[in-house]
């Protein structure tokens, strides 16, 4: 007798999130597709089951501890542990309005809001810790959970370094570098529980979060996380990676 591996990816109604969700739920596990809107859950969660797949909806804004708190008792309900754990959500408030008619990002630190920053700190950084904390026993009741923090390539220090021509995203770029911090973070506490965790740079996929402008498609991005989600024992942790193999920080 088999026991039914269950996933959750946070931000997951669209984009690299429902991409994830549905190649995890074809792979064979009940995947709980976070989402803060019912309606655009729901709706997202009927176009997976409408292919076979086992997914439902988990009402989750990771920016709200309630809302964490919350989810993570109503899985707790239903499932006796989680194998896997995508912190997909993020945002870039401002950004699709800083982008020029060529496509480049034209708004430089200097002239970035605070407002913005905090706000995407709050989902970037702050919303994986929430919930990373919050499920964490669930997590721990599995016999070998992956953790995957869905980072991008600007949160690379090295990268914006050595390279001029990448755009200069203050507050997106650095909270995707806390984030990898974050990661390493988890990574050396759970280790010697089983725990794999990991930052995966998904490229500059098309999504509403680039008014699709990205050179991507979600079926390329998903191939790093969903690698990472699945890693056998012995794989690595504390990691950064794209498909290509590890990056640096």
């Amino acid at each position: 007798m088999t026991t039914q591996r269950n996933a959750l990816v946070t931000g997951a109604n669209k984009g690299i999130g429902f991409e994830t969700a549905r190649r995890l739920a074809a792979m064979g596990f009940k995947v709980w597709l976070g989402a803060r809107d019912a309606g655009r859950g729901e709706t997202a969660v009927e176009a997976l089951r409408d292919e076979g797949l086992d997914v439902e909806w988990l009402a989750l804004d990771v920016a709200s501890d309630e809302s964490v708190a919350a989810a993570a008792k109503a899985v707790a309900a239903r499932a006796s542990g989680l194998d896997v754990l995508v912190n997909n959500a993020g945002i870039a408030p401002g950004y699709v309005d800083a982008l020029g008619p060529d496509g480049r990002y034209g708004r430089p630190p200097s002239r970035e809001d605070i407002a913005d920053v905090k706000a995407t700190y709050d989902v970037n950084v702050f919303g994986p810790v929430r919930v990373a904390q919050a499920f964490l026993p669930l997590l721990l009741a599995s016999p070998a959970a992956r953790m995957v923090m869905v980072s991008s390539y600007l949160g690379s220090l090295a990268r914006a370094a050595g390279n001029t021509q990448s755009p200069n995203v203050m507050g997106y770029g650095s909270s995707k570098t806390a984030l990898n911090a974050i990661t390493l973070a988890f990574a050396r506490e759970l280790a010697p529980r089983g725990i794999l965790v990991n930052a995966a740079a998904p490229g500059y996929t098309a999504t509403d979060l680039n008014a699709q402008r990205g050179g991507r498609t979600v079926q390329q991005a998903a191939e790093v996380i969903v690698r990472l989600a699945t890693l056998e024992a012995g794989g690595p942790t504390g990691g950064y990676f794209d498909e290509n193999g590890p990056l640096p920080w």
